[in-house]
């Protein structure tokens, strides 16, 4: 059986960019999408002023992520009125009908708690153009450095999924070669500190996703 096309490269998308220069470092290396989050609490937020300037300049097919946290409908319409985004990420507990209120694709976050059912939330989400999976934490939505259990993603669930939480680049070649995603996620694992990207350390997780894809 020919494999699936999502299956001959693991799309990557770095995240929690707040800088232009991290924006440029990240398309130059290859990355299929960049991460903007509007989430006030986090150390990884930005403006819209901020997101403009992250995103002026980035040459096409780079895909311009929103990150939003159960927030207010008319905050995400007014960051879509003045921020060209390509795709939204709700990483709360945002309904189905929520995210799909804003005529834009969308991606659902789903932290890996104990107990999940990851095929009725699948079932829930079906709108969605893919789940991205991240380690549960019940104090923090997303960008704790830590990962879960891989073992817990149903292997006919992991050519639809984002895989996130904890990753870097001593890591992704294993994740990619146990896991198969259809794309992977990184945020604190390319950090020189909390939204200061390490260029360095994202071109060595570039190298390990394609280190990955080659081995498996």
């Amino acid at each position: 059986m020919t494999q699936p096309l999502s299956w001959r490269r693991t799309r990557v998308k770095l995240c929690g960019l707040t800088r232009p220069g991290d924006a440029q470092a990240a398309a130059a290396l290859g990355a299929d999408a960049i991460g903007l989050v509007f989430y006030r609490r986090s150390p990884r937020a930005v403006t819209i002023e901020q997101a403009r300037a992250v995103i002026e300049g980035l040459p096409p097919f780079v895909t311009k992520v929103g990150l939003f946290v159960d927030e207010e409908p008319e905050v995400v319409r007014r960051v879509l009125g003045e921020v060209t985004l390509d795709l939204l990420q709700f990483h709360g507990s945002e309904r189905a009908d929520y995210c799909r209120g804003f005529a834009r694709p969308w991606i659902k976050a789903v932290a890996m708690r104990p107990g999940l059912d990851l095929d009725q939330v699948a079932a829930t989400y079906s709108e969605a153009a893919g789940l991205l999976l991240d380690a549960f934490d019940p104090g923090v939505p997303g960008g704790t450095g830590q990962r879960f259990d891989w073992d817990r993603i149903p292997t006919e669930l992991a050519p639809q999924i984002v895989l996130a939480g904890g990753l870097t680049p001593a890591n992704v070649a294993e994740a990619i070669r146990r896991v198969r995603p259809y794309a992977v996620d990184v945020s604190g694992g390319i950090e020189a500190a909390k939204g200061r990207k390490d260029e360095a350390k994202m071109a060595a997780f570039m190298q390990g996703v394609r280190d990955g894809d080659e081995s498996r």
